[in-house]
């Protein structure tokens, strides 16, 4: 199907889209072809590798133990906190992986993390984030095999699939009232309408659901964001993972909240905004239940500029209820919109173009919500995307530690600050500009193909290798 805003923003588990969620849907997707297959009686053994990126930094980012989940049969949108630790706590001490078990007709077979084969310095032709797995009878034969690849925002394609997969898309594109691939065809068709961004993508979202569908759809993947933000506030301490990284988010609300007491003090709109995006991504770090938007690492940058909508944009002070619901609907519309654009021309995986593909995108796609909902015209909003985007070209992807924790946390506040920016100066202008969003895009994409794969979340240059972990 053609990308669309719930491809774009979905809910899953943290701390990685393409290092964890993908890995679970790849394992979800093979435990349910050997369960349609009949073959699950036959399996007596697994074997799982794991290849460039995601063996490279797959203990941080939690790979290995969504990979195993998946293989039980749990999809990330739908598993639980407390699902995650009993099933993992119970691999750990048994070493038994129930093989499709959530489906609710698995095999027991003997398997735990120590299990997986990790080639952290080869990279398949398709993409750095390459798996494989294969299952065998009692007498070594191979009852089915498949290869995956977790392409970013959770996204994964199978191998030797790229090509179906890609006409399946353009057949799914000529379904849609008003395609668009590059930001000139959007401007286009705005234009010849005379419909706002988000009008285009309420249209043709409405292919495939129904106006009520879409509301409430997106109305959900806020109150997920709202609930994963209130989560990360009730917890204190420190982050898993060995790093000690202490969790500010709670002491920062305490302060807040005696400093701008009634919260609507517009001088302190930075700190809220700081401080929601922080909460997403401590609760992100921590493995907790976030929205992708469009990926795990750079998941606080959407909510925490939607928050600033609904508390400091115009008029908001004196706004329904209705009035935010629709603030919300039409931001997350536009900034899909904008997502799509990044979808098809470029890509949003860190370990493909570096952490502007994460962060940038997402800072991109936050300024054109935000630009959007502000009454920016179509010019605008497209300004407000490019801006966001052509100050985070270049940026990399090294983690500390392999944790998307350092200096991720901090870069989604810094990005959503950059996004209110972007979207306030193309707001002050008429929407003409000299760089136009596609080319920026382009650029996005070249540079990434450039970067030493170093710096493309491997753990093997900048602060991942010039900051001691302990």
């Amino acid at each position: 199907m053609a990308v669309g805003v719930f491809d774009l923003f979905t809910v899953g588990i943290g701390p990685s889209s393409s290092h964890t969620v993908g890995p679970m849907r790849a394992g979800a997707v093979f435990a349910g072809e050997l369960r349609d297959a009949g073959v699950l009686d036959s399996v007596a053994s697994l074997r799982v590798d794991l290849y460039g990126s995601l063996a490279a930094t797959g203990r941080g980012h939690g790979t290995m133990t969504a990979t195993l989940l998946g293989l039980e049969g749990y999809d990330p949108a739908e598993i639980l906190p407390d699902q995650v630790e009993e099933r993992l706590a119970s691999i750990a001490e048994t070493g038994v992986l129930n093989l499709a078990g959530a489906f609710g007709e698995g095999v027991e077979v003997p398997y735990a993390v120590e299990d997986m084969i990790l080639h952290p310095l080869t990279v398949l032709p398709r993409h750095t984030n390459g798996m494989k797995f294969a299952v065998s009878d009692a007498g070594g034969n191979v009852l089915r095999e498949a290869t995956f690849f977790s392409v970013g925002g959770g996204f994964i394609v199978r191998e030797g699939e790229e090509n179906a997969a890609q006409q399946e898309l353009e057949e799914s594109k000529k379904e849609l009232p008003l395609p668009f691939r590059t930001a000139a065809e959007l401007m286009g068709r705005c234009s010849s309408k005379g419909l706002g961004i988000s009008d285009i993508m309420f249209i043709n979202e409405r292919a495939s659901r129904s106006e009520e569908e879409i509301r409430e759809g997106l109305l959900h993947i806020w109150s997920v964001m709202e609930a994963c933000v209130e989560t990360s506030l009730k917890r204190e301490g420190v982050l898993p993972g060995g790093l000690r990284v202490r969790r500010r988010a709670p002491d920062w609300l305490e302060r807040l909240l005696k400093e701008d007491k009634d919260r609507n003090d517009p001088k302190y709109w930075q700190e809220w905004v700081n401080l929601i995006a922080l909460a997403v991504n401590e609760e992100n770090a921590s493995g907790g239940r976030v929205v992708t938007a469009p990926t795990n690492g750079a998941a606080g940058i959407i909510p925490a500029v939607l928050y600033y909508a609904l508390n400091y944009a115009p008029g908001m002070d004196k706004a329904s209820q209705a009035d935010k619901d629709d603030v919300v609907v039409k931001f997350l519309l536009a900034a899909g919109a904008v997502g799509v654009l990044y979808k098809e021309q470029a890509s949003i995986s860190g370990a493909e173009v570096g952490c502007q593909g994460e962060v940038g995108s997402a800072s991109s796609m936050a300024a054109a919500g935000l630009a959007e909902v502000m009454g920016g015209t179509p010019g605008q909003v497209e300004n407000a995307a490019e801006i966001a985007m052509e100050h985070n070209l270049g940026l990399t992807c090294d983690p500390i530690g392999g944790l998307v924790q350092i200096p991720c946390i901090e870069r989604n506040a810094i990005a959503a600050a950059k996004a209110i920016n972007a979207a306030k100066m193309a707001l002050w202008g008429d929407g003409t500009h000299r760089v136009s969003l596609d080319e920026v895009i382009v650029t996005m994409r070249e540079t990434g193909k450039d970067m030493s794969h170093k710096y493309k979340e491997t753990a093997m240059g900048g602060l991942a290798v010039n900051v001691v972990e302990c």
